[in-house]
């Protein structure tokens, strides 16, 4: 009797193992140390791919265009980057859907004993950006600050551009007197003690654009089978729900995390669940507003050929 139950045993473990490795993989490109690694981690340690009918397979990529190459080269199944970016492949003839993953941004951050208290206060000053000339934050934060008559941001600030952590520890420094960077960083500053003395959610708003559009998301194939799609979008779904809801979740990315404090922890806990986006389907007619205020802002370099949204381009989870 023993020997006839360890036999199903040994069966089912044999046959639990089979089905595990026939599931299909999902390659999916990730900078080493970008912050959508911590919903990653969380659907591995979770096994919530395999929940949902699949295997992730996390490939580090290096900075700049290593993750664009990688996609568009079919080394990699799936990537992380902007709606516009995406826009602009689809405007190009390119098949390529959009899973929601973040909308967090940033602001205008500086030392709280600067003495700059708005935006006019940032005449003449150096306000180092870390995403470049064409950041987007970047150029909604100059949008307003015409539209509100306050001041010729980049006609009248010294500008500096550089990596997320030399613009941080510049900030910090002193050297440079305000940033803008990227959410995270943000968020360590304000754990520093600098304050942000206007958000780019604000001047959005204030431009009539809608906040709450997912900037950030999981970019695939037009052509992945779409129970793969569902399955990713619904694992990351459940992640952010564990994130969202769980400190016990957050303390199990800790290490990946690498806070410097407390303040610094917590602060990044707080600015990812901020940016966590609502589970409903993708308000299309703001994602094209924005889009097309890009195109205004920052033109062809920006946007390419997408002026308006591509139809279809983002990803609904089916319930």
């Amino acid at each position: 009797m023993m020997i006839k139950a360890l036999l199903i045993f040994s069966t089912l473990l044999f046959t639990s193992s089979v089905w595990s490795n026939e599931l299909p993989t999902i390659r999916l490109g990730a900078l080493e140390y970008g912050t959508v690694n911590w919903e990653l981690d969380t659907i591995k340690n979770n096994k919530l791919d395999e929940k949902h009918g699949f295997k992730l397979d996390v490939i580090p990529m290096g900075g700049g265009s290593a993750s664009d190459i990688a996609f568009l080269g079919g080394e990699i199944d799936v990537m992380v980057s902007d709606f516009i970016w995406a826009a602009a492949q689809r405007a190009e003839g390119r098949d390529l859907k959009f899973i929601p993953y973040s909308t967090a941004v940033g602001g205008i951050m500086v030392k709280s004993d600067s003495g700059i208290d708005s935006l006019k206060d940032l005449q003449n000053k150096r306000i180092g950006i870390a995403g470049g000339p064409l950041d987007k934050s970047w150029l909604i934060l100059q949008a307003y600050a015409k539209q509100e008559g306050l001041i010729d941001l980049k006609a009248d600030t010294n500008q500096e551009y550089g990596a997320p952590p030399l613009m941080f520890k510049a900030a910090i420094s002193g050297d440079i007197d305000g940033v803008i960077n990227f959410w995270h960083f943000q968020a360590k500053a304000k754990a520093a003690g600098l304050k942000e003395i206007i958000s780019v959610q604000e001047a959005a708003k204030s431009l009539g654009l809608d906040p709450s559009v997912p900037l950030l998301g999981y970019i695939v194939k037009g052509d992945m089978d779409k129970k793969l799609s569902q399955g990713l979008f619904a694992a990351s779904r459940d992640a952010k729900a564990m994130l969202g809801n769980d400190d016990a979740a957050f303390d199990a990315v800790k290490k990946r995390m690498k806070p410097k404090n407390d303040a610094q922890y917590e602060a990044l806990k707080e600015g990812f669940r901020a940016g966590i986006p609502a589970a409903t389907p993708v308000d299309e007619a703001a994602v094209d507003k924005t889009l097309q205020m890009m195109a205004i802002l920052g033109g062809a370099d920006l946007v390419g050929k997408a002026t308006t949204l591509p139809k279809d381009m983002f990803i609904s989870l089916d319930h």
